[in-house]
């Protein structure tokens, strides 16, 4: 079983992508890694300088850039999954 050290969430935008980690636990708080160009040979040597490709989680939130950066991430052994955006909806009782 292959311990999973960082959970990356990546925020995507067509020119941009800002990168936050966690190392996970109960108390955990996630961290600011910084925003890069959307490039992504740079966030895969910023993901691999977090830690070991079989040590990372990625995740991001569904959106008009696209499939292709996570096709990318798993072609090169980082599992990567997208989200589905939650709508904002109010709870009746």
């Amino acid at each position: 079983m292959v311990k999973i050290a960082k959970y990356v969430g990546l925020d995507v935008h067509k020119d941009t992508i800002a990168v936050a980690t966690c190392e996970g636990g109960p108390l955990a708080s996630a961290k600011d890694v910084g925003i890069l160009p959307h490039d992504l040979g740079k966030l895969r040597r910023k993901l691999l300088s977090l830690a070991p490709a079989e040590h990372l989680h990625v995740v991001y939130e569904a959106g008009p850039t696209g499939f292709g950066l996570c096709r990318d991430l798993k072609a090169h052994g980082i599992s990567c999954i997208i989200v589905a955006p939650k709508p904002v909806c109010k709870w009746r009782r």
